[in-house]
């Protein structure tokens, strides 16, 4: 985290650990502030890498699971990066910087080295530079009913995105339109500071885990360190998303993606649901059901506390054990799952 957004986000009584904002004192009354209100938060447990250069988008053209084609002056996706097996080391949203003539990758902070490490031994003489600009620059959420208004409020003379993906201009930074309600600012600290404090009179501060929620109530991945190598991206919902391109031309893993998708029959899905625990769920949880007896069906994507209590997760489970079966976390025997709508349809499998 900035060391400047660090001393001022302390001053707004923010609980900082390892860079993350955890929450700014209420962590339950916050969670129901994001369900039922506008809230700001900081998003300093993501990382952002920034590709530079000539050749930048060829380079990423090469490399990524997304076609670049579609990232436009204005027009954000989300991707993966496979390994040439087809399994994911990272999922992510990029878009273009300023310039338009590079781009900027967002995802988990804990990926950033790897996924750089593993990058750079491509560059070869490509003229492209990758860095990690997770500390210079600020991003923070504004999530709710009122988020677009009171970025109108704020930012005046700013032409708020119109749709999903979209992003715009603002002084020193950027705005990215994620859905309907949430949206993210990425700025300078400077900049960010002054603008936070303009919002914040008609919102209310979250922490981190707020923001995991609600991309989990958008059916959002995440590959973290407990997942890589796991998921092709069609297991995790990335095709739904627009994440996979099967037009474009070749990259690591490609020929595997392609097979699952037009020769194979995909075994498992991304699903979302509820378990009622009282003890922390977390990413790389097994989970069981009675048609595969002690063997794991499943995988936790992602989770995050939820408003209502107990934890909200992403999880990757066989289809036919959802079909044939309940879902059990940890053990057979284990916290039954409940499963939640998806906001957006599954192509079939």
């Amino acid at each position: 985290m900035n060391s400047n957004w660090f001393t001022f986000l302390a001053g707004q009584n923010a609980h900082i650990e390892s860079g993350c904002v955890q929450h700014f004192g209420h962590a339950a009354e916050e969670l129901t502030h994001t369900e039922m209100d506008t809230v700001l938060i900081d998003l300093s447990h993501l990382g952002l890498i920034r590709f530079s250069g000539e050749d930048a988008h060829n380079f990423l053209q090469g490399q990524l699971s997304c076609d670049l084609r579609t990232v436009t002056s204005d027009v954000a996706t989300h991707g993966g990066y496979c390994t040439p097996k087809g399994r994911l080391l990272s999922n992510f949203q990029i878009w273009q910087d300023l310039s338009g003539e590079g781009y900027w990758m967002q995802l988990p902070l804990e990926r950033v080295d790897a996924v750089i490490k593993r990058l750079r031994m491509f560059v070869l003489r490509a003229k492209v530079t990758l860095q990690d600009e997770s500390e210079n620059l600020v991003r923070f959420g504004i999530a709710g009913q009122k988020a677009s208004q009171l970025l109108q409020a704020s930012l005046p003379n700013v032409s708020i995105p119109a749709g999903p993906l979209l992003w715009a201009p603002i002084p020193d930074g950027q705005l990215l339109r994620h859905n309907a309600q949430r949206f993210e600012c990425i700025t300078t600290p400077a900049h960010a500071s002054s603008l936070w404090t303009r919002i914040q009179e008609q919102a209310h501060c979250a922490g981190a885990e707020c923001w995991e929620w609600l991309e989990i109530s958008e059916g959002i991945p995440a590959i973290q360190a407990a997942t890589q190598e796991q998921f092709v991206p069609q297991m995790i919902n990335l095709d739904a998303i627009g994440g996979v391109s099967f037009k474009k031309g070749c990259y690591p893993g490609q020929e595997i993606v392609a097979r699952t998708q037009y020769l194979g029959k995909l075994k498992r899905r991304m699903y979302r649901a509820h378990i009622d625990s009282p003890s922390v769920v977390a990413a790389g949880d097994d989970l069981f059901s009675a048609d595969t007896q002690n063997q794991a069906c499943g995988t936790i994507v992602r989770a995050a506390r939820s408003p209502a209590g107990g934890y909200d997760v992403l999880a990757v489970v066989q289809i036919s054990s959802v079909q044939a079966s309940t879902i059990h976390w940890q053990r057979p025997d284990g916290l039954q799952l409940t499963l939640l709508p998806l906001p957006y349809p599954l192509p079939p499998s």
